[in-house]
């Protein structure tokens, strides 16, 4: 086991035993509960003694910190240590004088990386600095690996990827995007709440796969000799509340398939769903464009506190409600584009949705697989996929999808081949789906049986059966409502300008490695 560690590390361990020999390495100190982070030690700039003083007796600002070795530098009899967690650095500043033999020994041998202890008077350094004159010092946690060098941190994707815990301490923005994606939830929690949600929790492990189109992960309990699978959508379970009598319900948590993993696809990822009896298509697309909106204010607005305190990274200057994303702009502000499907349809793929001899032969030219044996509004559906959503820059509605490939979704009264639906497009990429919901038992039935029908064959098909459960609830009356479902992840893309799913996740799904 041994062999794994630096031989020096190892050396400066045994050394570090002896030196804190009987005191316990989170001395009581160090586990007080309110302990300084950096931003509040440089709030407390004003109360520190002038540039140049030092310390001060009768003036003193006394700080305790926890963080880990960033940088460290001699000078004389001073050693100078950089102090860093996710809110920032702060330098400290050890003298023998100051902390003791054994104190100084510890500060002096500190390896980057390792994590400290350091309690001491704030004050500023002869060069300006604020820094941290320290009086106690202990090794919280030895460091037995070299960190990523300073400077450059850890820049591979695949390694930041696979080791995000080293990314997160070397990579200071990384850190913070996460801070800003769990912004981001408490907010849509508050938007939700503060508008009489309800917000509740549905089983992750389901008898049947059901409420998309997916390829579910199967596993076997083993008391029931019963195979279950995770959830690839949680909708057949919220809805079966409404049915119960609740009125507005939401829920953000996991959902799970078993597909492939590209820089928009991740096999677990997380979903908010909302339900309210009333709602319809319409109301839910005023429900997504105030929680986005909504969204990116707070993340603006926390942004902007911050913006006086010195934090590790720099200041945070996007901006939120007009964000940067894929070296394009986009207008969260403004009003959201509201078209419809057919109407985009004709526009890019120039021909009639309705002709189906015409689209089956597009289908065809394109080589959708199948083409020649698939129904009609299906390859509406691929070709739409292929030639429109790519150019769909947003934020933009698109309404009153195909009904063949909507099986939960309400007909629309005016024409029965599309149905109340529809889904958010920014920057070519779906980040919302919603519709006016299917509440008349005969009809879901029908189109749930066609769905089983056309998977059959399929990858999907393996799990491809009808939730009788869900079935015989909705047969005992759903009330009229819209239901929404958006990707937590996608959306933490477009707000936190990232390229890949994988740097909204804190630990996204990795290939194994290759030894």
């Amino acid at each position: 086991m041994s062999s794994r560690f630096p031989k020096y590390r190892l050396d400066k361990l045994a050394e570090l035993q002896k030196l804190q020999a009987g005191d316990a390495p989170d001395s009581t100190v160090f586990r007080e509960r309110l302990r300084d982070s950096a931003p509040d030690i440089r709030t407390a700039r004003r109360q520190a003694p002038p540039p140049g003083d030092g310390p001060q007796a009768g003036e003193e600002v006394q700080a305790c910190v926890t963080g880990r070795v960033s940088a460290r530098r001699r000078s004389g009899k001073l050693t100078f240590l950089d102090l860093t967690d996710y809110s920032g650095s702060i330098q400290v500043m050890a003298t023998l004088d100051g902390v003791g033999e054994s104190n100084y020994e510890i500060a002096k041998s500190a390896d980057l990386g390792d994590i400290l202890g350091v309690r001491g008077r704030l004050g500023y350094s002869k060069s300006g600095e604020l820094t941290i004159f320290a009086s106690q010092v202990r090794v919280l946690a030895k460091a037995m690996q070299q960190p990523p060098e300073k400077h450059h941190g850890l820049k591979d994707p695949e390694l930041r990827a696979r080791h995000r815990t080293i990314d997160l301490y070397s990579n200071h923005d990384v850190a913070r995007n996460f801070e800003r994606r769990v912004l981001m939830m408490r907010t849509i929690r508050h938007y939700l709440d503060d508008r009489g949600f309800l917000e509740v929790e549905t089983p992750m492990l389901h008898p049947v796969s059901g409420g998309a189109a997916a390829r579910p992960f199967v596993t076997h309990h083993n008391t029931l000799g019963l195979d279950l699978y995770l959830r690839i959508a949680p909708e057949l379970y919220l809805k079966r509340l409404l049915v119960g009598g609740f009125t507005r319900v939401y829920e953000i948590n996991r959902n799970f398939r078993n597909e492939g993993i590209s820089p928009v696809h991740n096999p677990e990822f997380t979903m908010l769903e909302v339900y309210e009896v009333n709602g319809d298509m319409i109301s839910m697309m005023d429900l997504t464009e105030g929680l986005i909106r909504d969204t990116a204010r707070a993340l603006a607005a926390q942004a902007a506190s911050e913006a006086e305190v010195e934090r590790a990274g720099g200041p945070d200057s996007r901006d939120y409600l007009h964000p940067d994303w894929r070296g394009k702009t986009y207008d969260l502000e403004s009003p959201f584009q509201r078209v419809a499907y057919l109407d985009l349809f004709r526009e890019h793929v120039g021909i009639d949705p309705h002709d189906s001899d015409v689209v089956r032969a597009r289908a065809i030219e394109h080589e959708i697989e199948g083409a020649a044996g698939r129904e009609h509004w299906d390859l509406v559906g691929e070709l739409f996929e292929h030639d429109v959503e790519a150019a769909l820059e947003g934020p933009i509605f698109v309404y009153g999808y195909p009904t063949a490939i909507s099986p939960l979704a309400m007909r629309n009264a005016v024409d029965e081949n599309i149905t109340d639906r529809f889904e958010l497009f920014v920057g070519g990429q779906e980040l919302a789906n919603a519709f006016s919901e299917l509440n008349d038992p005969i009809d879901q039935r029908r189109r749930l049986e066609e769905q089983a029908c056309m998977r059959a064959g399929t990858a999907e098909g393996e799990s491809a059966s009808v939730d009788e459960d869900f079935l015989l609830a909705l047969e005992q009356g759903m009330p009229p409502a819209g239901g929404l479902g958006v990707g937590i992840d996608r959306l933490a893309m477009l707000l936190l300008g990232a390229d890949t799913i994988r740097d909204v996740i804190f630990f996204p799904t990795v290939r194994p490695k290759e030894h």
